[in-house]
């Protein structure tokens, strides 16, 4: 199965595609030639992650019949200095409310997703170094 995405340039450093049914627009800030219409390229990368792990995750719970309160999850990346400046180093953090969550089958369905299901995960594990934590009703900030 293959996917295709066309990305249109509209003026500046901006750029506008359709994901989905949906239109998403990049943009750059105005030191660089941007206009702020819209996300930097490279963040996206953190979300599709959250966004793919975080999905698998919810999915494995429910099929635990493990009942959440609130659930996030926060990508925390290391951009190097350097160009092509690029994340070396990104930390998962999964943050689990509720009560009496079972931190076994929340462990067990993190794994599943890490080593088994995300994609996006798969292939940032060949190229970037990984490290998650899991967290059972932390503070809120």
């Amino acid at each position: 199965m293959k996917t295709s995405l066309d990305v249109k340039w509209l003026d500046g450093m901006a750029f506008e595609t359709e994901l989905n049914g949906h239109k998403l627009v990049i943009d750059a800030g105005g030191a660089v030639g941007g206009k702020d219409r819209g996300p930097r390229p490279k963040p996206l990368m953190l979300l599709a992650l959250a966004g793919c792990t975080g999905m698998d995750v919810i999915s494995i719970l429910k099929k635990m019949r493990v009942e959440l309160d609130d659930f996030s999850v926060e990508v925390i990346a290391n951009n190097t200095d350097e160009h092509p400046k690029h994340y070396d180093e990104m930390k998962v953090v999964y943050k689990f409310w509720g009560k009496d969550l079972p931190e076994d089958k929340i462990n067990k369905a993190v794994n599943l997703s890490e080593e088994r299901y995300c994609g996006v995960s798969f292939v940032y594990r060949k190229y970037i170094k990984m490290s998650t934590e899991v967290q059972l009703n932390p503070e809120k900030k």
